[in-house]
């Protein structure tokens, strides 16, 4: 399972999460962070991304396209990008079973 990480999730999250996510990144560092929506969603259709955001910009782009990519969006209160991190690969099985059957997988990581 492959991340893209959006905007608003830090660049440093790669690092931590590259062994139990292999070949992840984040849009900033794929020189995409001043890219549409859009342009992103097709980077990561093209590049079998899924795409993870604290938004619902991509969740609007997965009811119009469908999918690939699949969304996962994290709903979280003020956290660390360290806790965000750990989260996701804590979470990762729960995560993959999740978008087994979803396009869009909601996670809170309260």
């Amino acid at each position: 399972m492959k991340l893209l990480l959006d905007e608003n999730l830090s660049r440093r999250i790669v690092s931590l999460i590259a062994s139990h996510y292999p070949g992840s990144s984040q849009v900033a560092l794929l020189g995409l962070e001043r890219a549409s929506d859009t342009a992103i969603w097709a980077y990561a259709r093209q590049h079998d991304f899924i795409i993870v955001t604290k938004d619902s910009d991509f969740v609007d782009l997965s009811t119009l396209y469908g999918q690939p990519p699949k969304v996962i969006v994290l709903r979280t209160g003020n956290q660390t990008w360290q806790i965000t991190a750990q989260t996701l690969i804590d979470r990762r099985e729960l995560l993959e079973s999740a978008l087994i059957v979803a396009n869009v997988a909601y996670f809170d990581l309260y």
